[in-house]
């Protein structure tokens, strides 16, 4: 019987989440399945991700033309290019990741007859991006192109309801909610050398708090917010404090502005590290990972943490709540104001029983719900359905 043929199209291959779950679909979907996997590269002040994809033995096809900013032009070719790769491949199924490879890639497939064509969410631009204009347009669009699809898949119930009910997006029938997956065995082994080092190679003393916040340096992860929130614990604690900001992107200016514009005390630094390769290395020598988005969809970031039993702290968006065990392994920020969040940080930092309380569920808490096997098989069987649907056959 011949394989199943998947195109699986991504935005770009940048440090990230869809990054994560294209590679291991792509992978580990079984020998059942022939799949291509197309995307675009990261934007300037990104770093690729190509390593990842090198890491599990994938070989992209790279799109020069798929741009992340709305272009006419880069958005034609990139449509024509994926139409002559849909020709030539003949996939019995497209699956988009994300906004970008979404739209393009749901167009071009609808229009070359493909039988089944599913997108995935991996959060969404209908609030804390836009102004309401642009907002509403996206909305439109979305809902236009999820008319081509045979099915949504959402990556938390939280984001399901989001798209059904309160954007309504699409229908519930339509959507599927589909949980990330990742390979988390790295972030929990060897847990007590990787700290060591991680500790000696930044000079953190036994005696200091050693506090991450990792992700893109953008507008929407909200790192302004985050250093208000640092200025405030400055005032409160007198414990020894190290802040590492991991990460890069447009706002590093801005962020590096608003924190050379206050008086720190000594007790209290924070240093910006750009990229970090092995996050798995760098993640149990901190003893607190924080998150401040104003929007998400699954953040990788907070997994990722407590698959290495470092507890976290996070604003209540996207997905958080499916992932956290809230007072268990993090602390959720239901409000998500600089009082409330600098009170439950203070709270992690002076308090060492509830840090190491936290610290001892988090791999139990992810290590099964977010595996990268759990999330192939389910995608597996919802294919087989989709094209037992749509009476494919491969002879």
């Amino acid at each position: 019987m011949k394989k199943i043929k998947v195109l699986r199209i991504i935005n770009r291959f940048n440090i990230g989440g869809p990054t994560y779950n294209a590679t291991f679909l792509t992978r580990f979907l079984g020998d059942e399945f022939e799949t291509l996997l197309i995307g675009g590269l990261p934007e300037e002040g990104e770093s690729d991700s190509l390593h990842i994809l090198e890491q599990y033995g994938v070989q992209p096809v790279l799109l020069d033309e798929m741009q992340r900013k709305p272009s006419f032009s880069s958005d034609r070719k990139a449509y024509k290019r994926i139409q002559r790769i849909i020709e030539e491949f003949q996939p019995d199924i497209v699956h988009t990741h994300a906004a970008k490879a979404g739209a393009l890639g749901r167009r071009a497939a609808k229009a070359a007859g493909v039988p089944v064509i599913v997108h995935t969410y991996h959060g969404h631009v209908f609030h804390g991006y836009f102004n309401p204009l642009k907002t509403t347009v996206y909305k439109a669009i979305e809902r236009r192109l999820s008319k081509s699809s045979t099915r949504i898949i959402a990556i938390s119930s939280l984001q399901k309801d989001e798209l059904v009910n309160t954007h309504k997006v699409c229908s519930d029938q339509q959507t599927v909610v589909i949980p990330l997956g990742f390979d988390l065995s790295k972030f929990h082994e060897n847990r007590t050398e990787n700290r060591t080092k991680t500790r000696r190679q930044f000079h953190i003393a036994d005696d200091e708090i050693a506090i991450g916040i990792i992700g893109r340096l953008a507008p929407i992860k909200n790192h302004l917010f985050f250093i208000d929130v640092l200025k405030e614990i400055s005032r409160q604690t007198t414990k020894k404090v190290k802040v590492f900001i991991v990460g890069d992107g447009t706002e590093r200016g801005a962020i590096e502005q608003h924190i050379d514009g206050f008086n720190w005390p000594e007790n209290l630094t924070i240093q910006l590290t750009s990229w970090i390769r092995e996050i798995e290395v760098f993640n149990p020598g901190m003893d607190i990972i924080c998150l401040c988005s104003k929007n998400e969809g699954t953040p990788v970031s907070l997994i990722e943490a407590q698959a290495a039993n470092v507890p976290v702290i996070s604003t209540n968006v996207g997905g958080v709540r499916d992932i956290v065990a809230d007072k268990k392994t993090g602390i959720i920020v239901t409000s998500g104001t600089q009082t409330e969040y600098t009170e439950k940080l203070l709270e992690l930092i002076e308090n060492d029983g509830l840090r190491s309380a936290m610290s001892q569920s988090g791999w139990e808490y992810v290590k099964e719900q977010f595996h990268y096997t759990r999330l192939a098989n389910d995608v597996k069987q919802l294919y087989f359905k989709l094209l037992n649907e749509k009476n494919v056959i491969r002879k």
